[in-house]
C-alpha cells in the first residue's frame, strides 16, 4: 500500500518510524515532513489545508490511504472532500469527517456532546462577546482557579487558568473583547476547576468497535514544576502509573462506550482516533476535553508501545472490522523528553544547524520542527524542535536515557525540562 501521512512534527515522524515497520507498506509519503519523517518516505512540501495540492500528491503517486496527522485539516473538513470527489471517495481517511471534528474544533460543542451522553465532566457555561457581561457574572459563582477555554482551534494554547477572580475576569474580557485567541476566542466556555491529576486516553475506532491504546501523561507548561506558559507539550511517560486496570475499566464504561454510542446516535460516521484528556479525581475520571487525533507529544511514546501492525489496524478501520484485529502493547514504560528552541513558546529563532542526532544511543530522536538545508543539514524550524523517546522496565530508567541523550544533542539556545515524570513518582 502506498501511504500518506499529512503533518510535519514528531507525532507525524513517529507514525512513519511505525508504518515503515509494516510488511503491508510499499511508499511512504509524508506532507510536508520534516528532517526525520524523510528516512522513511518521500516528504513534500505542500500544506496540509491545501486540499486540491493534497487531491493532486494522492492522485499522482497512486496513494491507497491518507493518515492526517493534525487537527486543522480535519476540522476544515478534509474527509468530506474525499468522499464529495469522485477520484478520491474510496481512498480511505484515517480521522474522522468534520462533524465529528467538531469535539475538538468546538469546545462548546464537546461540552454539549458530554452532557447529552451523561459523560462525567465539569460544569460549565459558554459565553460570547454579547454576553460578556454574564461572563463575569458566571465567574462570580466559582471558586478558584478558573479555567477559561478558546471554543476553536488555539494552536493547543487557547486555554488560560487565573488564579484570581480579578484576572480570570480580565482574561475573559481581553479573550472575547480583544479575540486575544483570534476567532478562536469568539466564544469562551468557562469551567468549574477539576482536582487532581491529568493523563490521556487513546482510543482507535471504526465507528463500531475500538481499540484502546496506551494511557500518556504530557507536560504543557515550559517551566519546570508546572511553571509558565502553556506549550504543545513539553515530554510524556507512557503507561501513566496510577491508571491501573480498575482506573481504565472505569474510563471505558463511563466514558469511551458512551463516546462512540453518542457518535453513533447522533449520526457521525467517526473513523479513526479520539484522544480523550482526563482529571484523575480520586480515582474518578472526568473528561477535560476531547481531541480528534493522536497528540503530540503523546504520539511519540505511546505508538511506541504498540507492538502490532498498525497499518493492518488502519485498514480494520477503514474497512469497518477493527474488532477482528489484535493489538498487542509493550509492557515497558516509554518516555520523551522534548527539546525545544530558546524563547518558546513566545519568539524564537529557527535555522540553527543540529548536530550530535548520530551520537544518540539507546534512544529514538523523533525529530518535530527540523528541515534539511541547501546544504541537507538538519537545522531547527520551529519551536519544539526534537522529542526523546527512550524504553525502559522502569519510568526511571526511560527518563535516564532520554535525558542522557537530551544532553548529545546540539543547537544554540536548546532547552529542555528535566522535571518529567517527578510527579508520577509517588504513584509506584
Amino acid at each position: 500500500m502506498n501511504i500518506l501521512i499529512l503533518g510535519s512534527g514528531g507525532r507525524e515522524h513517529a507514525f512513519a518510524w511505525k508504518l515503515a515497520q509494516s510488511k503491508k507498506l510499499s511508499k511512504l509519503f509524508i506532507a510536508p515532513g520534516n528532517a526525520g519523517t524523510a528516512s522513511f518516505g518521500t516528504n513534500v512540501n505542500i500544506s496540509t489545508t491545501d486540499f486540491e495540492a493534497v487531491k493532486k500528491l494522492v492522485l499522482e503517486n497512486n496513494i491507497n490511504m491518507v493518515l492526517v496527522g493534525p487537527e486543522d485539516p480535519l476540522v476544515k473538513g478534509i474527509h468530506d472532500f474525499f468522499l464529495a470527489d469522485v477520484q478520491l471517495k474510496n481512498i480511505p481517511v484515517i480521522g474522522p469527517k468534520k462533524d465529528g471534528a467538531q469535539l475538538e474544533g468546538s469546545k462548546d460543542f464537546s461540552k454539549r456532546f458530554m452532557i447529552r451522553h451523561q459523560i462525567p465532566t465539569a460544569r460549565y457555561e459558554t459565553f460570547t462577546k454579547d454576553t460578556l457581561v454574564e461572563g463575569l457574572k458566571f465567574l462570580e459563582t466559582l471558586q478558584p482557579p478558573y479555567v477559561l477555554k478558546a471554543d476553536g482551534l488555539a494552536g493547543g494554547k487557547g486555554v488560560v487558568i487565573p488564579t484570581t477572580l480579578e484576572n480570570a475576569k480580565l482574561e475573559l474580557t481581553e479573550m472575547l473583547g480583544n479575540s486575544k485567541f483570534g476567532v478562536a476566542s469568539n466564544k469562551v466556555v468557562i469551567e468549574e476547576f477539576l482536582k487532581g491529576i491529568e493523563l490521556s486516553v487513546f482510543v482507535l475506532t471504526d465507528g463500531n468497535s475500538y481499540k484502546i491504546l496506551p494511557s500518556a501523561k504530557d507536560y504543557k507548561r515550559i517551566g519546570e514544576g508546572d511553571t509558565g506558559l502553556n506549550t504543545g507539550g513539553m515530554g510524556a511517560i507512557s503507561p501513566v502509573p496510577f491508571a491501573d486496570d480498575v482506573f481504565i475499566k472505569k474510563v471505558e464504561e463511563r466514558v469511551i462506550i458512551p463516546t462512540i454510542n453518542g457518535l453513533k446516535q447522533e449520526g457521525i460516521d467517526y473513523k479513526g482516533f479520539i484522544f480523550i484528556g482526563l482529571m484523575n479525581n480520586n480515582g474518578e475520571p472526568f473528561v477535560i476535553e476531547y481531541n480528534v487525533r493522536m497528540g503530540d507529544p503523546e504520539t511519540e511514546v505511546v505508538i511506541p508501545r504498540i507492538k502490532s501492525d498498525l497499518l493492518d489496524l488502519f485498514e480494520g478501520v477503514a474497512n469497518g472490522n477493527l474488532n477482528e484485529k489484535n493489538i498487542e502493547l509493550d509492557s515497558r514504560f516509554a518516555t520523551t523528553v522534548m527539546l525545544v528552541a530558546g524563547g518558546y513558546p513566545e519568539e524564537y529563532k529557527k535555522g540553527d544547524l543540529i548536530t550530535g542526532l548520530d551520537l544518540v544511543e539507546g534512544s529514538i530522536a523523533f525529530q518535530a520542527g527540523t528541515i534539511l538545508n541547501s546544504e541537507l543539514q538538519t537545522v531547527t524550524n520551529g519551536g519544539r524542535v526534537i522529542a526523546i523517546t527512550s524504553y525502559g522496565d522502569t519510568m526511571e530508567e526511560a527518563l535516564k536515557k532520554s535525558f542522557a541523550n537530551a544532553q548529545r544533542i546540539e543547537y544554540k539556545d536548546k532547552y529542555y525540562r528535566r522535571d518529567i515524570g517527578n510527579d508520577l513518582k509517588g504513584y509506584y
